[in-house]
């Protein structure tokens, strides 16, 4: 799930932006006036969306933008003439008056993106390089010889010990190697 942080200079503009949310289902996580506020909540998580206006009552949104942490993209919505060029990365941006159907379809792009963000890192921290795999099969193998366990009993140890240590497969492969191999 996204972490949607509402930020606006004016109570009765965030209030109103959280409203739209809510009636449409997606569930507001918080709802600032300044930008220190939402940099608050934002080191709580790890990443989420910003929604707010140019302005808010500390510091404009580039600002807020060059603060917040790596995994947080903003959605400006303010007058076209507030981004004359184009917008920083990071940032997409709505024309106000707002139209509810470009608000939420615009968020649900922008959570699809986080999301698919998400998978990639995850998936490239599973991808073992070569000298990981050969470690994982030398205390797989070792596991076996010692153990007379089978192949796939050796590797759901590494598993299960690696989850319940906390550790990666490797850490655990190497613990296994150096208590085993004396």
């Amino acid at each position: 799930m996204t972490n949607i942080v509402v930020a606006f200079s004016k109570r009765e503009n965030a209030v109103n932006i959280r409203n739209i949310l809510t009636r449409s289902g997606v569930e507001v996580s918080a709802v600032c006036l300044t930008g220190a506020k939402v940099l608050q909540h934002a080191e709580m998580w790890s990443q989420g969306i910003v929604i707010c206006g140019s302005r808010l009552q500390d510091m404009p949104y580039t600002e807020l933008r060059e603060l917040l942490p790596p995994g947080f993209d903003m959605l400006l919505i303010a007058s076209s003439d507030r981004w004359i060029d184009a917008l920083p990365e990071g940032i997409v941006g709505l024309p106000s008056p707002l139209k509810v159907y470009d608000l939420m379809n615009t968020l649900e792009m922008m959570s699809r993106a986080q999301e698919s963000r998400r998978k990639k890192r995850r998936e490239s921290r599973r991808e073992r390089n070569a000298g990981e795999r050969q470690i994982i099969e030398q205390a797989k193998a070792l596991l076996m010889e010692r153990n007379s366990m089978s192949e796939e009993e050796a590797h759901r140890y590494l598993q299960k010990t690696s989850m319940e240590g906390g550790r990666n497969m490797t850490e655990t492969a190497q613990m296994v190697l150096s208590v085993l191999d004396h």
